[in-house]
């Protein structure tokens, strides 16, 4: 019922105000008649160019307010509306009473630019007005032009009711595709984080090992193995860059286990991990697979851990270390976990991030079956 009080807005796009002043234009072609009964002799001489001058004023504001009344203030649309109404009844005066049929242009006016309730009432005092004229000159009323004017004030009554539904629609769609990219770029976000964080401190780790073991020991296949592996991760992660800014990237359980295990024994992190993920359902191995790699990296970059063990159920992981725990400078509730938090949500699940009570850090995430 709000609505039918509320001054209309603007149209979201330029199709529609074209759309709205073209269209109604047409109809200004009924308007000739008048100005043929100005000059058809039956009156003054003088009649037919006043009339002629009213239609020509009338054309005007009418398509005025269709172009611009919907962009002006509630005191313009009522103006709009004022001067419109002058003008066929000045086309009844001049002519005779049932040329208050004109009045249909201001109600179209009317219907347009007040509000819904308004223009109605706007249009059934027209109305009414038109058959009190005609039956007071007349003395019947005009009932033909008087339906005429009853079903174009409802259609456009009914017609204004859809365009406002069709432009709740167009912006609520506007909506949607705003909220479509910005959901993308936290995905972006999101995954670029989480390869990025791993990659780069496994990376940091092997070139960090193989500068130690050439600093130390005359052992270079070992040192170039290590540099090897540092060229391997560096070449695997810009693919992973490149399949997440495309949308194609899939997460692996069994290769981020055996990732895992890499980077743990670089990191001189003793490491107890499964064997095998058989028991876990497809759909939960990639959520999975972003745990283990978050934590683990947090394993690595924050603990100061000497142990790592990763627990595996059909419907949970755990990573747990022996650590020194909750840092400051871990992220443990940066965008890593909270990006955690994102993922298991789409799949029920719920994750835990918390110091053990006998030392050490725990993140398990667990997803109701």
């Amino acid at each position: 019922m709000n609505s039918l009080w509320t001054w209309p807005e603007p149209p979201p796009s330029r199709r529609r105000t074209i759309g709205q002043v073209l269209f109604p234009a047409a109809f200004l072609l009924f308007l000739v008649r008048a100005v043929i009964d100005g000059y058809s002799g039956q009156y003054a001489g003088w009649v037919g160019t006043v009339v002629l001058v009213v239609v020509v004023l009338y054309s005007v504001t009418y398509m005025a307010s269709l172009r611009f009344g919907l962009c002006s203030s509630p005191l313009v649309r009522v103006l709009y509306v004022a001067i419109a109404t002058v003008f066929p009844v000045v086309l009844g005066i001049l002519l005779e009473a049932e040329d208050l049929t004109y009045l249909t242009f201001a109600i179209v006016s009317a219907l347009a630019l007040l509000p819904a309730g308004i223009g109605l009432a706007y249009g059934l005092c027209g109305t009414a007005a038109m058959l009190i004229a005609t039956a007071a000159e007349t003395g019947r009323p005009d009932f033909d032009s008087g339906v005429i004017m009853l079903v174009l004030t409802i259609s456009i009554f009914t017609a204004r009711a859809f365009f406002r539904k069709s432009d709740e629609l167009e912006l609520a769609r506007d909506e949607i595709r705003t909220l479509a990219v910005a959901e993308e770029r936290v995905r972006v976000a999101r995954d670029l984080h989480d390869v990025l964080g791993h990659s780069l401190t496994t990376i940091t780790l092997k070139a960090g090992l193989a500068r130690r073991i050439l600093e130390s020991s005359p052992d270079v296949e070992r040192a170039l193995a290590e540099v090897h592996d540092v060229e391997r991760l560096s070449r695997q992660a810009l693919t992973e860059i490149r399949a997440t800014v495309s949308g194609y990237r899939k997460m692996s359980l069994p290769a981020e286990i055996a990732t895992a295990k890499a980077a743990l024994l670089a990191a001189g992190i003793d490491a107890d991990l499964p064997q095998a993920v058989d028991d876990v359902p497809g759909e939960l191995r990639e959520p999975f697979g972003y745990v283990l790699r978050e934590a683990v990296t947090n394993v690595i970059r924050h603990s100061g851990a000497s142990r790592c063990e990763i627990r595996l159920g059909e419907s949970w992981i755990e990573v747990v270390d022996n650590g020194r725990g909750r840092s400051a400078d871990g992220d443990h509730d940066g965008n890593g976990l909270a990006g955690l938090r994102e993922r298991l949500a789409k799949v029920d699940g719920r994750l835990t991030a918390a110091q053990r009570g006998e030392g050490g850090f725990m993140v398990r995430a667990d997803v109701t079956t």
